[in-house]
């Protein structure tokens, strides 16, 4: 077959569109990336991807490797998160997102089918769960109840869950940890609640699920499926799985709340669609890449991967506390942190956490800042910037804390970027309806925006407006400012 390029073009292009992306391994991207820096298990995960490609995941009955690897899958979840509880069960998913729509709909089709109900049951998280859940709100037209955290600690509060609690709430969904902030929702106490009220309960352990069980600090043991009360749990294999994206894992205590995110039909004269995801096809090769580190790893390499993190988590946090003009928010109990600016000192003395970001990035290290929140009692989770630490941090560890200390000392007292107060005025006479995709590309143009050219410029000022505008305009200039970078 005459191919209009060459394999070695295409690889070659390939590789110069990926010299634009930021650095996936060598510790300096801190987010998005879970880099275990053993670099044995990224070529085991590839290769094992490769024998992965042809599979389809539609047909474990076709394909029993498929289902070989994921019941294997669910065994480690089951004895890591469970106790070995063998009645717990569960799913392979494409990713947190999916497992956390699928624990939503399970909960919402259980709620139906216990109540009789047919109106819209609520959903109840706190401001720091994942937008994944506002997402399967959303998606699965549930109402969403979002409650304040407290704002020192970033936990949810078990009064506020126990005063939301009613006979419309189908699912609470508490954070181990929360991402923002690295915060544990208080498990053990949400869970008794919820049994009391025979309300389910899911745990997103997404992002701290492999972590958690071999973090050096014994008080944060009661949050998996191990507590009475709590329903389900999500955790993700390709975080700190060290499995390629996207691989997840989906467990539920009991069978029928399983069974009750399945979909299947036999109402068409094609073949019975059994699935257990929301993908009908879907492709076996993360499923294989994460098997196979999980197997290569187990629990004692799991275990070896999470000491490195603790340590450099542990100085960094010391030397970012030791940094005059910032603070590590709450008290984080994993490998994540959230850094404010320490208001208890005068303006020339702080560092805004954002200008710090971009003045780190400036050298290099890709932080990821976030932007301030209000919650809906009125108090304020600060603008921060959110710092994922790997196994491979502790390589670099010396140069990050360097680079840190430096891009603090270059910022301190220079005031954090805002948003023009004439574009925050007008935006806010902005019906978002009229939010057409050419007025939208209009308005992108007034801030100053050119989707084409990516966000080259400060993140602090792009930040900025995110934090002033109301929160459905700032959504659909997003939506137009990534569907235009994505346009050919």
């Amino acid at each position: 077959m005459q191919f209009r390029l060459e394999p070695t073009e295409i690889l070659a292009r390939l590789d110069a569109l990926r010299a634009a992306d930021a650095p996936t391994s060598g510790g300096r991207l801190l987010s998005y990336v879970y880099d275990p820096g053993v670099a044995e298990l990224s070529d085991l995960a590839g290769a094992a991807a490769l024998r992965g490609q042809s599979l389809n995941g539609l047909d474990p009955t076709t394909f029993p490797s498929i289902a070989a690897m994921e019941r294997d899958l669910v065994a480690l979840g089951r004895d890591v998160l469970a106790g070995g509880d063998p009645d717990v069960v569960g799913s392979v998913t494409s990713g947190g997102t999916e497992s956390c729509t699928l624990a939503v709909k399970s909960a919402r089709d259980t709620w139906r089918a216990r109540t009789g109900a047919e109106h819209r049951p609520t959903l109840l998280i706190g401001a720091t769960a994942h937008a994944a859940f506002h997402k399967a709100a959303h998606l699965l037209d549930l109402k969403l109840e979002v409650l304040p955290v407290d704002p020192v600690t970033a936990r949810l509060r078990p009064d506020d869950v126990a005063a939301a609690l009613s006979p419309d709430v189908a699912l609470v969904v508490a954070s181990a940890p929360s991402y923002p902030h690295g915060a544990l929702d208080p498990i053990a106490e949400i869970a008794d609640l919820c049994a009391a009220r025979d309300v389910a309960l899911h745990v997103d352990g997404c992002i701290g699920g492999w972590v958690l069980p071999w973090w050096p600090d014994p008080e944060n043991r009661r949050w998996d499926l191990t507590v009475p009360g709590v329903s389900s749990l999500s955790v993700d294999l390709h975080k700190y799985g060290y499995a390629p994206k996207g691989v997840s894992l989906l467990l539920f205590r009991d069978r029928d709340r399983h069974r009750a995110h399945w979909f299947a039909t036999t109402r068409w004269p094609g073949y019975a669609v059994v699935n257990p995801t929301l993908l009908g096809s879907r492709s076996a090769m993360p499923i294989a890449a994460g098997w196979a580190v999980a197997q290569a790893l187990g629990e004692q390499g799991f275990e070896e991967l999470v000491a490195p993190m603790a340590r450099a988590t542990r100085r960094i946090r010391e030397t970012i506390e030791g940094i005059e003009g910032l603070r590590v928010v709450g008290d984080p109990v994993s490998p994540l942190l959230a850094i404010a600016s320490d208001d208890a000192l005068p303006d020339e003395r702080r560092v805004d956490p954002h200008r710090w970001s971009d003045a780190a990035g400036g050298d290099g290290w890709a932080l990821q800042p976030q932007p301030r929140h209000v919650q809906s009692d009125g108090t304020v989770l600060p603008r921060t910037t959110h710092l994922t630490i790997t196994p491979v941090t502790e390589t670099v560890v010396d140069d990050l804390i360097a680079a840190l200390t430096k891009a603090a000392d270059r910022v301190r007292g220079v005031a954090g970027a805002s948003a023009p107060i004439e574009f925050v005025q007008a935006a806010a006479l902005i019906d978002p309806a009229e939010l057409t995709s050419e007025i939208s590309a209009g308005v992108l143009a007034l801030a100053g925006l050119d989707p084409k050219a990516g966000l080259d410029g400060p993140k602090a000022d792009i930040l900025a407006l995110v934090e002033e505008l109301p929160a459905p305009v700032a959504e659909r200039l997003l939506i137009e400012f990534l569907a235009r970078f994505l346009e050919p």
